[in-house]
């Protein structure tokens, strides 16, 4: 059974070795050792991207946790995207560990990130995905998340094109 919760800053490293993994098994492949250390130090560990974000008050994140395992996570910033209005929310990261992919973790915090974004009000729910990410833009798009622009991603010295996708609510 999946189970939803708020994190805290105490799940910081276990949420932080679950989201590497998951972001090396899907994207390691498309870079140069280089590049991928340089996000991968930028993003993960002790001192990365991740473990500040768990304590910023502007972010929302939700944990899916399936037989005390995290099993992935979303996380919603305030929206910073060009195609984004003030009063639009957007959902910056929604990870799923490799070995729960298709068994309802995606489902279940997107449904977290919809139920928010309709709590606040907000008339669109954004997102970007890596262009060559087709899974999640199959799955996106089942939702009914359409393109709306392009994202420039660095990744190292890489930059590569994310999708910009919406969902009117």
């Amino acid at each position: 059974m999946i189970q939803l919760y708020t994190p805290t800053p105490a799940d910081a490293a276990a949420l932080d070795a679950m989201a590497e993994a998951s972001w090396r098994d899907t994207f390691a492949h498309f870079y140069k050792p280089e590049d991928l250390n340089a996000f991968l130090e930028e993003n993960f560990g002790e001192d990365g991207r991740l473990a500040r974000d768990l304590s910023n008050p502007l972010m929302s994140w939700q944990v899916a946790r399936v037989d005390g395992a995290i099993a992935g996570y979303a996380k919603m910033v305030p929206p910073n995207l060009e195609q984004a209005h003030a009063t639009d929310a957007q959902l910056a990261q929604l990870y799923v560990a490799t070995d729960w992919h298709g068994r309802g973790v995606a489902q279940a915090l997107m449904d977290w990130a919809m139920t928010t974004a309709r709590a606040r009000r907000a008339p669109a729910l954004l997102l970007t995905v890596f262009e060559e990410n087709h899974r999640a833009i199959a799955f996106y798009g089942k939702y009914g998340f359409v393109h709306v622009g392009d994202y420039a991603f660095p990744v190292g010295r890489q930059i590569d094109r994310d999708l910009v996708m919406r969902l009117a609510l």
